[in-house]
């Protein structure tokens, strides 16, 4: 069978697709990156905003009207909370809760060998138990590596603890294990991802600290990044960690949402803008190089024009090197989607345009702080337009003129200027 793989969403996702692409392959199977040539169109969905469910649900008709005849399977968060409104898309043969994810493989080649009536499996939040190992392997030089999954947390405006389940984690013994399959295939670095990623350990009885001190000992590796990690989890132990090895990369994406404290007590946010500024303070003291990525929601219930700006003052004052900015989107069976005084859609659109407009001045702010210095790029292998693409410890995009030999190797290069796409220009050292 060729297969199709179409991914939304985080980059746990991601890991989670390439694992089950590997399994086909490994079964002799081929993966394919064109629609029409599939036997088989495996989505793996996303359901953290409106806007995701309906890109999963436009992805499956298209994919149905391309290819009428391919089985088309679909998982996920949406697949989770919404499994019988997707199989009730023309075109959809199975539908798989993420406890039943891992089982992809088998339920799609059980289908194709009965040609039987659609499957739908669906499972309430409690039955989420189940851990689906996975790793990344279709970048050469970046493996993204998932060590934990489900959320304990419950926001109040977030489903993901509905379409995940508790937190749960692999034990590092066997983490380890992953990390060193990934070494053994090439990568030079991994990213370290989970849906609360510093919560490790609540079914181990393990510790983050001590996962991040067992990967830095993997042979083969030379940098980790922590994909995302909570201002609450971010411990001064964590941060020590990260500071005294050169495998960990000063590079943290710490989530805020907002930037009041009102806000972040009605959204059920476990720290106030004080600790983050001094979680934000403390990376800064230890690894001042640092490239710092924050998440924020604008338009929450309730929030005012007087809110937003302090949320506005607040960040700019911090100058993080990039912001990562979402509209709220009201989720079914979350506290928020039933609170009053909605925010309009084009007040939130505004809110994100100026939150975008100074995203990007304090990006390019933090690049050109470097220009005219030396740093060690990690090239990667996709050529684009005659240049090829890397990245500084501290998460500065740099583009040189194509070169196959330097690809995932580790080059001292010269960060010369800042284009108008904010990528450093590098220059090789004479």
């Amino acid at each position: 069978m060729r297969v199709y793989f179409y991914t939304l969403g985080c980059k746990l996702n991601f890991s989670e697709s390439s694992t089950l692409a590997r399994e086909f392959t490994q079964g002799g199977h081929t993966r394919t990156e064109v629609i029409e040539e599939a036997d088989v169109c495996i989505i793996n969905s996303c359901s953290v905003t409106e806007h995701a469910d309906k890109k999963c649900r436009n992805i499956v008709r298209r994919i149905h009207k391309l290819n009428p005849n391919a089985i088309i399977a679909v998982t996920g968060c949406y697949a989770q909370l919404k499994p019988h409104e997707i199989a009730a898309i023309e075109g959809v043969d199975i539908v798989l809760s993420n406890n039943d994810k891992g089982d992809m493989y088998r339920r799609v080649v059980e289908f194709g060998a009965k040609g039987s009536h659609q499957e739908v499996t669906s499972c309430t939040t409690e039955e989420l138990t189940r851990f689906f190992a996975a790793f990344s392997s279709t970048e050469r030089t970046r493996a993204f590596l998932k060590v934990q999954d489900g959320c304990d947390y419950c926001c109040s405006y977030c489903t993901i603890h509905n379409a995940r389940g508790a937190s749960r984690n692999m034990p590092i013994a066997e983490l380890v294990k992953e990390a060193k399959a990934i070494a053994a295939e090439g990568h030079k670095e991994i990213v370290i991802t989970g849906v609360n990623t510093g919560d490790f350990g609540r079914t181990t009885g393990e510790r983050f600290a001590n996962l991040l001190k067992a990967l830095d000992g993997v042979d083969g590796i030379e940098r980790y990044r922590i994909s995302s990690i909570e201002p609450n989890l971010l411990t001064d132990e964590i941060i020590a960690i990260c500071a005294s090895s050169p495998k960990f990369q000063p590079h943290f994406h710490i989530p805020i949402q907002s930037g009041c404290d009102r806000i972040l007590k009605e959204m059920r946010r476990r720290y106030n803008t004080e600790m983050f500024e001094a979680r934000i303070k403390a990376v800064r003291e230890a690894m001042p190089d640092s490239f710092i990525g924050i998440d924020v929601i604008v338009g929450f219930p309730g929030e005012s024009d007087e809110e937003f700006q302090t949320t506005y003052d607040f960040l700019e004052r911090l100058a993080p090197s990039f912001l990562h900015i979402f509209p709220f989107s009201a989720r079914a069976n979350t506290p928020a989607a039933a609170m009053k005084n909605k925010v309009q859609d084009s007040v939130k659109t505004a809110r994100a345009a100026r939150l975008e407009e100074l995203s990007s001045r304090l990006h390019r702010d933090f690049y050109q702080k470097y220009v005219g210095t030396e740093a060690n790029v990690l090239w990667e292998s996709s050529p684009k337009a005659g240049w090829m693409m890397g990245f500084t410890e501290n998460y500065i995009k740099v583009k040189m003129p194509y070169d196959s030999t330097l690809i995932n190797t580790t080059e001292r290069v010269k960060l010369s200027s800042v284009n108008d796409m904010c990528e450093m220009i590098g220059e090789k050292i004479k």
